[in-house]
């Protein structure tokens, strides 16, 4: 049995959040270091206030040159790569070997049967979209496999392309859910892209621009031997253990979306070697795993505004259950439901979450915007919003704004409008 203190603060220095941020110049090594204990970076469209894949570095890291983790992410050499290993993803290149099962998967459950008995052999968590993309998907790639292959011909000669560079009238969309409103030729693209055969070559405006996956991921990595589905599933879940420190059983199994069955099989092959160890967290009733080399220590002094997709927090269950912090992103609730604003950030004060902020880039105006701010129960507000204050001055200097302000909305704004100006 473990306390749930020990437990909180195992997971924090597991992400990184333990370690003292550089003093000085960052640079690659420093993104290289943060990327390979989270193992992943989950991309999001919202731009808000920054594309969601750069805030869990400047969570760990402070500012940094976002050029940086864009060379990696799009540059050449390449070091990242693109695909849906938590929803959409950034990985580093070492890890496409692992991915392999997942597009081996898409391309032998198109063949040999019709649609209804392919579902239910394909669990979703294979492909990681809603069955209403997926079934749009094997459709097109079952009925047009014409339309696939001269998508794929025009992609080999003219790549790097986009949707609308590859100059094919395609009248249908994919709309079912309302999710998306994709043409054929992008339903084409998309199909070849989690087979593995394209992939993103780079991002423009953050659309997806493709190109053939030989002509992106280095060659070195492509010829690597692509290991069985069970021996991937268990380094992945080794990757998400030692990401999580302590986790369940789900969380574990969610870090990569495993489908649930191969996910409790590499738990129990885990345990069984003793990488992973079976723990009691007091006042929690699942049972948790914690990772062999995980550790806790006496007091993490972190402090740091968290993206709505930082891995720390990304299982809404797990942040309740570790840091007894109910949180909901508010960009896909109605606006007059929302409780604490729009694109709301929890704030990380050493080993708790404080105060969640609302907060907004205005670009225009050059300001770091604060719409709302909210203090958590039993914290002191005036404390909380001289950290916080320190915190977004640091994070507007990185997103090279000149002002931070901040509404009148929530019980933290007056203390925090002056802890902002304090800090100026």
């Amino acid at each position: 049995m473990i306390s749930a203190d020990e437990a909180r603060r195992m997971a924090l220095v597991a992400q990184g959040f333990a370690e003292p941020r550089p003093s000085g110049r960052v640079d690659a090594r420093h993104l290289r270091r943060v990327i390979d204990r989270v193992g992943v970076l989950q991309l999001d469209s919202v731009n808000v206030l920054c594309r969601s894949h750069y805030l869990p570095v400047f969570s760990r890291l402070g500012p940094y040159p976002r050029a940086v983790l864009d060379r990696m992410a799009w540059g050449n050499p390449r070091e990242l790569f693109e695909y849906s290993a938590h929803k959409a993803s950034l990985l580093p290149v070492q890890s496409h070997p692992l991915q392999r099962w997942r597009m081996e998967a898409a391309l032998r459950h198109l063949w040999g049967g019709d649609l209804k008995r392919w579902r239910s052999v394909l669990d979703p968590a294979i492909l990681l979209a809603p069955w209403a993309v997926i079934e749009g998907m094997w459709r097109l790639a079952a009925e047009q496999p014409d339309l696939v292959d001269d998508v794929l011909a025009i992609v080999t000669e003219r790549g790097p392309v986009s949707a609308g560079d590859v100059g094919i009238t395609a009248e249908r969309r994919l709309q079912q859910g309302g999710l998306w409103n994709w043409n054929d030729v992008k339903v084409a693209l998309e199909w070849l892209f989690y087979c593995g055969t394209v992939t993103t070559a780079t991002r423009r405006n953050f659309e997806r621009i493709y190109d053939l996956t030989e002509r992106v991921v280095p060659a070195e990595i492509l010829s690597r031997p692509t290991p069985n589905r069970a021996d991937a599933q268990r380094e992945l879940m080794r990757i998400a253990a030692r990401a999580y420190g302590i986790a369940t059983e789900r969380e574990l199994r969610d870090y990569f979306h495993l489908p649930a069955a191969h996910s409790k099989a590499r738990v129990a092959e885990l345990v069984e070697s003793g990488e992973l160890l079976p723990v009691r967290v007091e006042g929690l009733a699942q049972r948790m795993y914690r990772w062999s080399g995980a550790r806790a220590l006496d007091a993490v002094h972190a402090r740091a505004l968290l993206s709505p997709f930082d891995s720390l927090i990304w299982s809404r269950d797990r942040t309740l259950r570790l840091f007894d912090f109910h949180y909901r992103i508010g960009i896909y609730t109605p606006a007059a439901k929302r409780t604490h604003g729009y694109y709301v950030l929890p704030f990380l004060l050493g080993d708790r979450l404080v105060a969640r902020v609302d907060l907004k880039a205005d670009r225009q105006a050059s300001t770091l915007v604060v719409p709302e701010a909210h203090l958590e129960p039993g914290n002191r507000g005036s404390m909380v919003a001289a950290e916080l204050a320190d915190e977004l001055w640091s994070m507007a200097t990185w997103l090279e704004l000149d002002h931070v302000v901040v509404k009148n909305r929530g019980d933290l704004s007056r203390p925090l409008a002056r802890a902002v100006r304090a800090a100026r």
